[in-house]
């Protein structure tokens, strides 16, 4: 029997979908990428779904690992119900080795049931790109290992502990994440095939990266895009995340054109050392059997709507670069269908001849791999946290928002006269019937992913319906102010318990 095919995954922090030279992007320099994208299928409508969290990476990856949608994670993601089955678990249960190398932002015990190898591997956010704290495989999953640290060593000389084992210091995460790679390809002798995760922390803030790659860049050459703006047209009751303050408001063109060049260069120095990795696949014979995918957890806005982070449902933040390459898969072809990240696991399911599990959510891309044309779905949610709303369809994107326990305001954009989404048709009467409809279709997302079994779900809704009372159901009627605070409450001790556990 021929062996399976083994599967690499270079998983990055912050990509958004347009950050590649050879899917549009002629500013950016991504020679790795681009070789990608001519070798495999090019997935130019991959997208996230938000997310229930301002770390929107946490529940990404939560759903990434279990092909679960967003509210059918367990919470935001900060751990994995052992009741979820995950990619990197169930393949080892099908003969593969799983090894993970890099960030992994869902739990010390998850990482392991996904895993049951690893090294260098940082158990968190984010962090200084050259002092990343990370550790290697523990098989108990406790991960207890301490090192001392002077937290203010101007003012004193007493010492903490920080929990981590070993760092590199003055070496780049992706050149730490790549080293360790690569050991682990030139090293693998074994007849079972891997599954090989490295989970980049780049191009995440602090934007940092050698300076030959920022040096590739002059900022005053880099165009603002076509939706720059000063400041956000209104308070969505989301501005003040930790990225919004990455640059001054109202938004000076020049600092962002300094934001988008280190943007652009962590991405080129990224793409140097996946580049690495692949070139090793290739002397050791092993890149005729191996599916490589490439994919980011979210977007960035970067200046766009006057904005720094992702915590919106523009699609900046949500629509992300997937690609696949390797045997089975045709070459440098584009599908335009709709899909999400969560479809990966279902999807390498399929292509190895695996049985998709029942706790997966998610739809299976063989078909689109196999046929670029073909569409699975006519329309995308979005949810991030209790505040947006959002539904994309090939034409139109509606996105709702509440803030304080009101709905405060909708856009609708016309996405194929204005796909950055500058012209907000909402107010205009003639749409009035068409946002009817898209509201009704969220309404339909809502009930699928069970949305109101979240406090998310019943804050958003709850407030929607108030200044909206056609769209009051029975599920609406059920929800009590009691039952709010209960849930509030609930969430509360849940986000406590797991960073204590996790810190």
């Amino acid at each position: 029997m021929d062996k399976k095919p083994n599967i690499l995954f270079f998983f990055t922090d912050d990509q958004r979908f347009d950050t590649i030279h050879a899917l549009g992007n002629e500013q950016i320099s991504t020679p790795t990428m681009d070789k990608l994208v001519t070798n495999g299928v090019s997935f130019k409508q991959a997208h996230i779904p938000s997310g229930s969290s301002g770390a929107v990476c946490m529940p990404s990856r939560a759903m990434l690992m279990t092909g679960r949608t967003l509210f059918r994670i367990k919470g935001a993601g900060e751990s994995i119900s052992e009741e979820h089955r995950m990619l990197g678990e169930y393949l080892q249960q099908h003969g593969y080795l799983s090894f993970g190398v890099g960030k992994w932002h869902n739990g010390r015990q998850s990482f392991n049931r996904n895993h049951n190898d690893g090294r260098d591997i940082f158990f968190g956010g984010m962090a200084d790109h050259w002092n990343v704290p990370v550790y290697d495989y523990d098989p108990s999953g406790e991960y207890k290992g301490q090192c001392p640290y002077i937290k203010h060593p101007l003012f004193t000389n007493k010492t903490k502990k920080r929990k981590y084992d070993h760092k590199y210091q003055g070496v780049h995460s992706s050149e730490f994440i790549v080293n360790t790679a690569i050991q682990f390809l030139r090293t693998y002798d074994q007849d079972q095939p891997f599954f090989l995760y490295l989970s980049f922390l780049a191009p995440h803030d602090p934007r940092t990266m050698p300076q030959k790659f920022l040096s590739m860049y002059d900022e005053e050459s880099i165009e603002l895009p076509p939706n720059f703006m000063v400041k956000h047209p209104f308070n969505t009751g989301e501005l003040k995340h930790r990225d919004e303050r990455l640059a001054s408001r109202p938004r000076n063109p020049e600092e962002i054109q300094t934001h988008l060049k280190e943007y652009y260069a962590m991405i080129s120095h990224l793409d140097y050392e996946i580049g690495r990795v692949l070139n090793v696949l290739e002397e050791t014979n092993l890149i005729e059997n191996t599916i490589i995918i490439l994919a980011g957890d979210n977007g960035l806005a970067v200046g766009q709507h006057g904005l720094m982070g992702k915590q919106n449902c523009y699609e900046h933040s949500n629509h992300v670069p997937l690609i696949f390459q390797g045997p089975m898969i045709p070459k440098d072809q584009h599908s335009k269908g709709f899909v999400y990240l969560f479809d990966i696991f279902p999807t390498i399911c399929e292509l190895l001849g695996l049985p998709i599990p029942k706790t997966v959510d998610g739809k299976s891309l063989a078909p689109l791999i196999k046929d670029p044309s073909r569409n699975l779905r006519e329309e995308v949610y979005y949810a991030f946290h209790k505040s947006q709303r959002a539904l994309k369809t090939s034409k139109y994107k509606l996105i709702e928002y509440v803030r304080s326990g009101k709905h405060i305001n909708t856009q609708l954009f016309d996405l194929e006269s204005d796909p950055w989404e500058t012209n907000d048709l909402s107010k205009n009467p003639e749409h009035t019937e068409i946002i009817d409809i898209l509201r009704k279709r969220m309404i339909k997302f809502r009930d699928e992913w069970e949305e109101l079994n979240t406090y998310w779900g019943k804050y958003f809704w709850k407030s929607f319906c108030k200044k909206n009372p056609e769209y009051i159901d029975d599920k609406i009627k059920a929800i009590s102010r009691f039952a709010l605070k209960k849930d509030q409450f609930r969430r509360f001790k849940e986000v406590i318990r797991n960073f204590i556990f996790h810190k």
